[in-house]
């Protein structure tokens, strides 16, 4: 049986991935920072570790032994990396160096790094391949760029078997609350008005969760040591379109939406090609419609696990 760790494993992403692993004995280690939450695996099969990726000593006693560790572990919210950046860059960029090192003196077989299409900046028209180069805008996507070239370093100087996803904007269950679909449906059904950013031009590509992790398994399979993967999203969407939708969806009206200033540095848009993950046999399953209608029916009959944020 495969012995995986997933560092993060108690996220919104992090979680799906574990709860998607079959014949696996898998060890979640997590931090438990405000998203992390360990009800997002009841009724999971796991080793659970209550612990920092930063941690050099511990990662040294749990990451031996493994077949697989997979980086979920990171601070992800732009607004609270505009508002304080040095926990991103401890996390995302310390914390990916001390569990890469971590994997290379176990010598694990196998290493995934989960990141996002935000290192790339921002791009008016087509999409960015995997050779685009990196220009981050805010300091999460500074922080989480740093993390990956620290991973592509790995590969290229030791020789470790690290590769890199990078996804556009995930919505589905479990999703804590400060992203803008989960802050919108839940902000909706207490009757408060949602806060839409600017002019509400901004354009994502949205991905099921399930569809995101079904890639990172993929990867982990076959991925090349150093390579980056593009797991691009069915919906490519204005955040006013995506306000649209969801108000549709909660039976409520644009009375319900209050418009606020932009974002700092707010990038206007991300687009993935992923022709490259493609050819490997990868196709997302879950439609836009399909999967905002079920993750909005989630929240609706779930206020038990998100009343409280």
């Amino acid at each position: 049986m495969k012995r995986v760790l997933v560092t993060g494993g108690a996220g919104f992403i992090g979680s799906q991935f574990v709860r998607g692993l079959r014949d696996a004995d898998v060890t979640v280690l997590d931090k438990l920072t405000y998203a992390g939450n360990r009800a997002n695996l009841e009724g999971v099969p796991h080793r659970f570790v209550h612990g920092d990726v930063c941690d050099a000593e511990l990662l040294s006693r749990i990451v031996p032994g493994h077949d697989l560790v997979v980086n979920f572990a990171a601070e992800s919210h732009v607004d609270r990396s505009i508002e304080g950046a040095a926990e991103f860059v401890r996390t995302n960029v310390l914390g990916t160096q001390t569990l890469l090192q971590a994997c290379l003196d176990a010598g694990v077989p196998k290493v995934v790094q989960v990141s996002t299409d935000e290192v790339y900046g921002s791009i008016d028209i087509g999409s960015w391949d995997e050779s685009a180069p990196v220009r981050p805008r805010s300091p999460y996507a500074a922080s989480k760029a740093g993390g990956d070239m620290i991973a592509q370093a790995y590969a290229i100087t030791h020789g470790l078997n690290v590769s890199i996803t990078r996804c556009g904007n995930n919505y589905g269950p479990r999703q804590y609350p400060e992203k803008i679909i989960p802050l919108f449906i839940t902000n909706l059904l207490r009757g408060r008005k949602v806060p839409l950013y600017g002019d509400g031009g901004n354009v994502r590509d949205w991905i099921h969760v399930e569809d995101h992790c079904a890639g990172i398994r993929l990867v982990a399979d076959v991925g090349e040591p150093g390579e980056v993967y593009h797991i691009a999203g069915t919906a490519e969407l204005t955040n006013k379109e995506l306000t649209a939708r969801l108000l549709e969806a909660c039976g409520k009206g644009w009375d319900m939406v209050e418009y606020v200033a932009d974002r700092k540095g707010h990038d206007r848009r991300y687009s993935l090609d992923d022709r490259k993950l493609r050819a490997l046999g990868w196709r997302p399953r879950i439609s836009f419609e399909q999967g905002l209608k079920e993750t909005v029916r989630w929240y609706r009959d779930n206020p038990g696990w998100w009343a409280g944020t």
